[in-house]
């Protein structure tokens, strides 16, 4: 299994990160509300929503140690709806709770929208390969957002990615196999999100 964690920028760069060594990060049990604690915890320190992306190095460690650790979370997902090609299981939900957390399935040659999450965001690809391509905005006109690509990464089994905020990207499901990923995202802004059209080089609220 890979272990290699990524942070993708607001400007589409795809870039390796360090990746704490699986014997470091061993500690049984570590159960989902330890979890969803020290994640509340590192966040306390961010002055304000907008700042909790710089806690990411932290949070792509627990990230990782809670799905090292945690066989029960690889075993919540369902498989994905045959209409649209994805199911996405909650695994904690609370009016007001701050995080999103998910398991979500996808099957092969399944294609996302173009967007972005209005928060930061952490991946960790249990099953199955994905390819992510990015995008950056450039900007021409108050009227019109245009993108273009910025690069692509294949992410494999074990490997983990992170997003800056702003970060836009597709995901294309590849191969035989369904895609089972651990999902976990901060406080999203609505008014931050958006899902993108490169043929009309337009944007609207996701």
């Amino acid at each position: 299994m890979n272990a290699h964690d990524w942070f993708v920028t607001s400007d589409g760069q795809c870039q390796p990160r360090p990746s704490a060594r699986a014997w470091d990060l061993l500690r049984e049990p570590y159960y989902l509300h330890q979890f969803l604690t020290e994640i509340l915890d590192i966040l306390a320190d961010a002055p304000d929503e907008k700042e909790e992306w710089d806690f990411l190095p932290q949070i792509r460690r627990q990230v990782r140690q809670f799905v090292l650790n945690s066989y029960w979370v690889k075993t919540q997902a369902d498989r994905p709806n045959p209409q649209t090609g994805v199911n996405v299981t909650p695994l904690y939900d609370e009016i007001g709770y701050p995080l999103t957390i998910q398991n979500v399935t996808t099957q092969p040659g399944m294609f996302t929208s173009i967007h972005n999450h209005g928060a930061w965001g952490v991946l960790f690809q249990i099953q199955g390969e994905e390819r992510h391509i990015f995008w950056r905005r450039v900007e021409t006109s108050a009227d019109a957002t245009h993108i273009e690509i910025a690069g692509e990464h294949l992410l494999r089994p074990g490997e983990l990615i992170s997003f800056h905020p702003d970060a836009i990207h597709q995901v294309e499901t590849l191969g035989h196999t369904d895609s089972l990923t651990f999902q976990l995202y901060g406080d999203t802004q609505p008014q931050g999100r958006f899902q993108y059209q490169p043929e009309t080089q337009t944007a609207k609220p996701f």
